[in-house]
């Protein structure tokens, strides 16, 4: 009976069935089967998921290759993910989050995106991938530079200089703030690291014309 059966003709055949599906929708079965993993699939989990109807053969008919058509759903492939790969994914984030993304938005968002500790093993450090996407972050003393000025702001606002628990309220609500351990590391972390931030950043309101109290009142110009 197969020796009856026209090589050309089932070709067509072939190609008729998995044109049933769009590009869309194989995108979306890609995506959901990634959902319901709570990563990034392979062929064979796709293949084995129930709740897919599309073969894997037909993906990569469709795709040319199994990571190509996961790149156009949105995933970062596993083993194979490019730095291109991560910094796109970064940008959406950034996108997503509406500032510079965190280490803990990845955490956050593990489902869906690569993991931090994949940023750190292929470009050194996290900060390092962020300005490789094309994020402001600060290094060495402008980054000291900011955090005073972060906390020139913050000391406005509640009309003190800012105690340690104050800074992580703050960034609590505000995640664009450097952590308090940041901060606390960037002045090497002793027993008067926080003081001596305090003491740079009433240096800062002062010279902004600002009245700062021996005992951290701030009082507007």
């Amino acid at each position: 009976m197969l020796a009856r059966v026209d090589a050309a003709t089932l070709q067509t055949f072939r190609e008729g069935l998995r044109r049933r599906y769009t590009d869309e929708q194989i995108v979306a079965e890609i995506v959901a089967c990634a959902e319901r993993l709570g990563r990034s699939p392979t062929m064979r989990e796709f293949n084995a998921d129930p709740a897919t109807t599309v073969h894997p053969q037909t993906v990569i008919d469709r795709f040319r290759t199994w990571n190509e058509a996961k790149r156009r759903a949105g995933l970062v492939p596993r083993r194979f993910a490019t730095r291109d790969d991560l910094l796109r994914r970064l940008r959406e984030l950034g996108d997503e989050v509406q500032r510079v993304p965190t280490a803990k938005d990845l955490d956050t968002r593990r489902k869906r995106y690569p993991s931090k500790s994949l940023y750190w093993h292929t470009f050194g450090s996290f900060s390092q991938a962020l300005r490789e996407a094309g994020f402001d972050v600060p290094v060495g003393e402008e980054r000291l530079e900011r955090a005073i000025a972060q906390g020139a702001d913050l000391a406005k606002r509640l009309g003190r200089l800012p105690r340690f628990a104050d800074w992580k309220e703050a960034r609590r609500r505000d995640p664009s703030l450097m952590t308090e351990w940041q901060v606390y590391r960037m002045l090497d972390g002793g027993k008067g690291a926080w003081p001596t931030f305090l003491y740079l950043v009433r240096e800062s309101l002062v010279e902004a014309g600002i009245t700062v109290e021996i005992d951290g009142t701030v009082r507007a110009a």
